[in-house]
C-alpha cells in the first residue's frame, strides 16, 4: 500500500510540474519577448536577458506613444474597462434580483415554470455567437449605437446577465427560506428581508458571479470586433490588429501581458477571499 501511495504521489508531482510548465511557459515567453527588439527576435530563440540578448524597452514604450512607431494602448484599455465594469455591474444587479425571485417565489404561465425561466436565461449562452451577431447588429443600427460604448454595454449586459442569474440562482437556492420567514416575522417586508438578511449573506456568491462577468466581458473578442469599426476599439481587437504582415512581436507580447494583468489581479483578490474561508458555499 505504501508503495502504491509513493507511485501515486510521484505521478501526481510529475503531472503537476508538467502542467505548471505548460501554463507558465507562454507567460515567460511573452515576458522575455516584450523586452526584445527586431534584431533579437530575428536572431533565433533566446530566453535569458543580458545573457542571450540585450533587453530593450521598445515594446513597452511603443504602447504609450502615437505615430508610426506607436500603438497607444490607453484608449482601448479605458474603453474595455468602462464597457466591462458597467456591463458587469448592471448584470450583477439585475441578475441578483432575478435570481432571488426565481429562488423564492413560484411563477407559472401555462406550462412555463421557474425552471423554464432559468433555462431561458442560461440558453442565451448556449447559442453560437454568430447567431446573435446579426440581431445585435441590426438592433444597434436602429438605435444609432453601432461603434459606440453605449451599444457595447447593451450587448454585454445581454451576454453577462445569464451568467449572473445562473450563479446567483444556484447560490440563493442553498440559503434556507427560513431566514426570509424569520426576518418577515420580525416585521421586514420581502424586499426588506432581501436587503437586510439575504444580501449580506450572499457576498460570496456575488463575488463569484462578478468574477465570471468580468472575465467573460473583458475577454470577449467576437462582438467587440463585429459591432465596432473606428470610433470605439476594445483591447482584444487592438491586440489582433497588431498581427499584420510584419508582426511587432515585442509590442504584441507587452500588449498581451497588460491585457492579462487586470484578470490576474481579480484572480489574486478572489483567491485571498477564498483562503479566508468566506467563499464557502459559493462554488459547488
Amino acid at each position: 500500500m505504501n508503495k502504491m501511495n509513493k507511485v501515486y504521489h510521484t505521478l501526481k508531482t510529475i503531472f503537476l510540474l508538467g502542467w505548471s510548465i505548460f501554463v507558465v511557459f507562454p507567460f515567460l515567453w511573452a515576458l522575455t519577448t516584450s523586452f526584445k527588439d527586431a534584431n533579437a527576435i530575428t536572431s533565433g530563440a533566446t530566453y535569458i536577458p543580458w545573457v542571450d540578448f540585450e533587453p530593450s524597452s521598445q515594446g513597452w514604450t511603443s504602447l504609450f506613444t502615437t505615430g508610426s512607431q506607436g500603438i497607444n494602448i490607453i484608449g482601448p484599455f479605458i474603453d474595455s474597462a468602462v464597457v466591462t465594469l458597467i456591463a458587469s455591474l448592471v448584470s450583477l444587479i439585475l441578475g441578483t434580483l432575478a435570481a432571488y425571485g426565481l429562488s423564492r417565489f413560484e411563477y407559472r404561465l401555462g406550462f412555463v415554470k421557474n425552471s423554464d425561466i432559468t433555462f431561458f436565461f442560461i440558453s442565451q449562452r448556449i447559442m453560437p455567437p454568430i447567431v446573435l451577431a446579426i440581431p445585435f447588429f441590426l438592433m444597434l443600427k436602429e438605435l444609432g449605437a453601432l461603434d459606440t460604448i453605449f451599444g457595447l454595454v447593451l450587448v454585454y449586459i445581454a451576454l453577462l446577465l445569464p451568467i449572473a442569474v445562473w450563479v446567483m440562482t444556484d447560490f440563493f437556492s442553498g440559503i434556507p427560506k427560513e431566514l426570509d420567514e424569520m426576518a418577515m416575522t420580525d416585521g421586514c417586508s420581502p424586499i426588506g428581508a432581501f436587503f437586510r438578511v439575504i444580501l449580506p449573506n450572499s457576498v460570496p456568491g456575488l463575488v463569484v458571479a462578478g468574477m465570471f462577468c468580468l472575465i467573460f466581458g473583458w475577454n470577449d473578442f467576437f462582438f467587440a470586433f463585429t459591432l465596432t469599426f473606428t470610433e470605439t476599439q476594445l483591447l482584444p481587437v487592438s491586440i489582433v490588429s497588431l498581427n499584420s504582415s510584419v508582426t511587432p512581436w515585442w509590442s504584441l507580447s507587452a500588449f498581451a501581458l497588460i491585457s492579462v494583468a487586470p484578470l490576474a489581479c481579480v484572480a489574486v483578490i478572489v483567491e485571498r477571499y477564498m483562503s479566508r474561508g468566506t467563499m464557502s458555499g459559493a462554488i459547488r
